[in-house]
């Protein structure tokens, strides 16, 4: 006997649609392996009907007051928020994460998140207006760009949302946004949340695979793309958008440093890395995966570190005893496997290195010593539950290592001596540098890297202004 799977459809103009040539993929479960919807495989014809709503919606969201824009936002939030469990249950089902932790660690920060773009939509900032020429009044004015069209990955798919619809919108934007092939359903339910309380096409999703994310950075209609993804899918959308000159935010991978200096609190520090690296099966930009640490301290904390790991549950949405659910897909399955099985003879497992069970994408709380700076494991994102800890030698080296990568979004630093933590926050090359803590974030604070992790800024004052454009208005005295 065959279950029906759910039929996910896409949201276009205020309406939800299959795929113009009804086209569809399957959305597996990741815990199980097996498919539970199909999703729409959108095309040209529904990419450009999509802009089209957008474009057709923006002079009228362009043109609402920020308090109208604020008062739609707060709704919003306030509807995420009392449906909850639905949103709580369907990113679950989507991705595998722990019902429980994505309740209490996801949901909330995403609504606050939405409530400060609200709040931010009021409070845009400029120079002052004022006479810098003789007889002559200059302002500045701040305006949205126009359609964004928005592309969301795996790893968080509502709370990648909401950092990209958000400020777009607060902005006076309107969007078009691709959920990840893979976990589609949460940003469908948002929409469907979403429907009653923004007009017509100034929000709309379509669903599909890469194809459909590049024509949507290809169509003439965006005057902004913005991705949250990998390094190989952010330049093509930059190469892409280079084509007609289209405005391009992107967040990419990172390769965090966690550089534990001999001073620290090592059970401390041990304790918040496992977490920081472990949580979300360690499929975050900025997990806590590259740990160096101080030569006079590595073997104490590479066997606690063990130890912690060893303690590490993975396991079914619905045990609380659980900190992390199964990789997203298959191939992530294959990618995290394949590190380990690549790693160097010098390089030492110290805790998992292996698939759990036989059902589904799960893998082990993972630590490796004994690695060398230009490893393969040590320069390239895992993207999974693997903990690496290299030693140092003292704070230079500390350094070299850390800023040894292509990536720069996010960083870390454990010790009690106050002027080595500020000289290693000085010259860390990261977007994010936190001390004694890793992993925090909050709405107010902006995040986002350097180098090959990208450019712009998601949350923050910040993040909002990427998402306007600035214009000069001068006028005469004379009348």
């Amino acid at each position: 006997m065959t279950t029906e799977l759910r039929r996910l459809r896409n949201y276009i103009g205020g309406e939800f649609k299959d795929a113009a040539d009804g086209r569809t993929t399957e959305v597996v479960n990741p815990v199980t392996g097996e498919a539970y919807a199909t999703a729409p495989l959108s095309g040209q014809a529904d990419v450009d009907a999509a802009m089209a709503a957008a474009a057709a919606a923006f002079p009228g969201w362009r043109d609402t007051t920020p308090a109208e824009r604020q008062k739609a936002l707060l709704k919003i939030a306030d509807a995420f928020e009392a449906r909850a469990d639905e949103l709580v249950a369907a990113e679950s089902e989507n991705t595998g994460k722990p019902l429980g932790l994505t309740a209490s660690e996801e949901l909330p920060p995403m609504v606050d998140q939405i409530r400060f773009f609200a709040g931010a939509a009021r409070l845009l900032e400029g120079r002052s207006a004022g006479e810098y020429m003789e007889g002559m009044t200059s302002i500045i004015r701040r305006e949205p760009v126009g359609v964004c069209a928005q592309v969301a990955p795996w790893n968080y798919p509502m709370m990648m949302a909401v950092w990209k619809f958000a400020p777009a919108i607060a902005a006076g934007n309107t969007v078009v946004l691709k959920p990840s092939d893979t976990t589609p359903a949460s940003t469908v339910l948002m929409a469907e949340i979403i429907d009653s309380i923004l007009p017509k096409g100034v929000f709309n999703v379509i669903c599909g695979d890469r194809e459909t994310g590049k024509a949507m950075v290809e169509h003439d209609t965006p005057a902004m793309a913005s991705i949250t993804g990998s390094v190989r899918a952010g330049m093509q959308v930059a190469e892409s958008a280079s084509k007609d000159v289209k405005r391009v935010h992107l967040e990419l991978g990172g390769k965090a440093p966690v550089v534990v200096f001999q001073d620290a609190d090592i059970a401390k520090a041990v304790e918040d890395i496992a977490v920081a690296g472990y949580f979300n099966a360690g499929q975050d930009c900025t997990a806590a995966t590259r740990v160096l640490v101080h030569e006079s301290i590595h073997d104490e904390f590479v066997t606690a570190l063990a130890k912690a790991a060893s303690d590490t549950k993975t396991g079914q949405p619905d045990d609380e005893d659980v900190l992390y659910g199964p990789l997203n897909n298959p191939n992530q399955l294959k990618q995290v496997a394949g590190f380990i099985e690549r790693l160097p003879a010098h390089a030492k497992v110290e805790a998992g290195g292996h698939q759990v069970g036989d059902k589904g994408y799960f893998y082990a709380p993972t630590v490796v010593s004994g690695l060398k700076q230009d490893d393969e494991i040590i320069q390239n994102e895992v993207f999974g539950p693997v903990i690496t800890v290299q030693s140092f030698t003292d704070e230079a080296q500390a350094l070299e290592y850390a800023n040894g990568v292509e990536f720069a979004l996010a960083s870390s630093v454990w010790t009690k001596d106050h002027g080595r933590a500020m000289r290693m926050s000085k010259n860390l090359d990261f977007g994010c540098v936190w001390i004694n803590t890793h992993i925090p974030l909050v709405a107010e604070m902006p995040h986002g890297g350097f180098k090959k992790s990208g450019y712009g800024k998601d949350l923050s004052a910040y993040g909002f202004e990427d998402y306007t454009r600035i214009k000069h208005v001068m006028t005469s005295l004379d009348g």
